[in-house]
């Protein structure tokens, strides 16, 4: 999650942003039940672990206008809700950006409108979310009622969460902008051999490279991201798919 703020005239103060982490578990999140419930010998540190930790005691930035943009809304996000907003204050989600289509990134989507201002006529402004077009035909099968834009002849108005879908194009010199914050290079990664998922280079004072469920990075890829191709490289967020992953980023 990126939180920044946005100065009196309407400028954003990258230099003052920051990064939430709400999972960096596997897609069937941490802990693992089984871990718990059928503790092997000697247990699971890591699961274990997960459950016996306080919060990290992040600052939580107050001054000025602040936007806080959402990468992927996975399965547990009403649990990430109750645990991590409250903890952090986050107020609500102004932006979505999604890396791919599976469950561990957009089956939360239905619980945003949670976070989104009530109505009961859904005369609310949409979310922007941010989406390659394969990622989109699958979310509208899956979620036709997220997607649609009139009610069916007869169909009552319930209320559902509101999103604008902007279809991200897939060039890594293509840039977008979303809750003012400039996302420089859209990229495309390897989920396993047959899948292609999306990671992101973002920021102007600080750049970041986030890079999630990646298990081959291509040498062209690796060039744009290091500081010989972007010019700077701040941060690199890498979750690698598998245990050993063909993943090498220039220093």
């Amino acid at each position: 999650m990126e939180n920044h703020h946005e100065d009196q005239n309407g400028v954003v103060d990258g230099s003052r942003s920051a990064l939430i982490f709400l999972g960096t578990g596997c897609s069937s999140a941490v802990p693992n039940a089984m871990c718990l419930i059928q503790p092997s010998d000697p247990p699971c540190h890591v699961c274990f672990q997960s459950m016996s930790l306080p919060p990290d005691r992040n600052p939580n930035y107050s001054d000025g206008k602040q936007y806080y943009i959402l990468i992927d809304v996975g399965k547990n996000f009403r649990e990430q809700v109750l645990r991590w907003f409250t903890y952090h204050k986050i107020p609500q989600v102004d932006s979505i950006i999604l890396t791919h289509e599976h469950a561990d990134a957009i089956l939360g989507l239905d619980d945003i409108r949670a976070v989104q201002p009530h109505s009961p006529t859904n005369d609310i402004d949409p979310t922007p979310v941010y989406l390659a077009q394969y990622a989109m035909e699958s979310i509208a099968m899956k979620f036709p009622y997220l997607v649609r834009k009139k009610l069916i002849e007869g169909q009552e108005v319930r209320r559902v969460a509101q999103f604008e879908w902007n279809i991200i194009e897939e060039q890594v010199d293509k840039p977008f902008v979303a809750s003012g914050l400039k996302f420089i290079l859209c990229l495309l990664v390897m989920h396993g051999e047959d899948y292609i998922s999306l990671g992101f280079l973002f920021g102007e004072n600080c750049r970041v490279a986030y890079i999630s469920d990646v298990s081959r990075l291509s040498f062209k890829h690796r060039i744009r991201i290091s500081k010989t191709g972007a010019g700077q490289l701040d941060l690199l967020i890498l979750d690698t798919l598998y245990q050993v992953s063909q993943i090498e980023v220039e220093q």
